[in-house]
């Protein structure tokens, strides 16, 4: 008996509505949805100063306030979870619009460091006020309490899962597309590149 009411009690937890869109409750959909707010809560901060929120998140990383200056490329990229290439297009445009140096090692003179200039210093303690109130709004509906527990629990699923943060997993290869027609056997065709 106990188990015919189990099962036969309706299942509210596979959606919800956001906004009047009905989402899922499932850990890569809300996953999704916070970056999506995240994004848009930093986007709003970052381009008064003409910044993107990627560009932004280099500043925050080399900055001598909070960040790591001093860094090579391939530890800014690990530390932002972006791939390489991505991360030397940022630099490369923070360079040129005077944000960011690249002297060189001197303990290895093959190797070029990261750090802000004097400029970009300035510009990301400008930013970063309005990008910091920015995401504290989006912890307003918990209580001071919960919201470091929400962050304590993601950092442990992240710490304990950082075998799985590779920037680009899930990514398609480039030319790749899947025909979303069913062949009369019912099944889907192979992939066609």
């Amino acid at each position: 008996m106990n188990r015919q009411r189990r099962a036969a009690k309706p299942d509210q937890s596979k959606t919800f509505l956001m906004g009047g869109v009905p989402v899922r409750r499932t850990l890569i959909a809300l996953a999704h949805r916070l970056d999506q707010i995240c994004i848009a809560a930093a986007t709003k901060a970052w381009a008064t100063v003409g910044l993107t929120t990627l560009q932004g998140g280099v500043l925050a990383y080399l900055s001598k306030a909070g960040g790591e200056p001093d860094i090579d490329q391939n530890t800014l990229a690990a530390r932002m979870g972006v791939d390489r290439a991505s991360t030397s297009r940022r630099v490369c445009e923070l360079e040129a619009m005077g944000l960011v140096e690249r002297p060189v090692n001197s303990a290895d003179r093959r190797e070029r460091l990261l750090r802000l200039t004097t400029r970009g210093e300035k510009l990301r303690a400008q930013v970063h006020p309005a990008s910091y109130a920015a995401y504290m709004r989006l912890l307003d509906p918990l209580k001071p309490r919960e919201r470091e527990l929400l962050l304590d629990f993601l950092v442990r699923v992240i710490e304990s899962n950082s075998a799985l943060a590779r920037p680009g997993a899930g990514r398609r290869k480039r030319g790749y597309r899947q025909s979303t027609t069913i062949n009369k056997s019912g099944k889907s065709p192979s992939k066609q590149i």
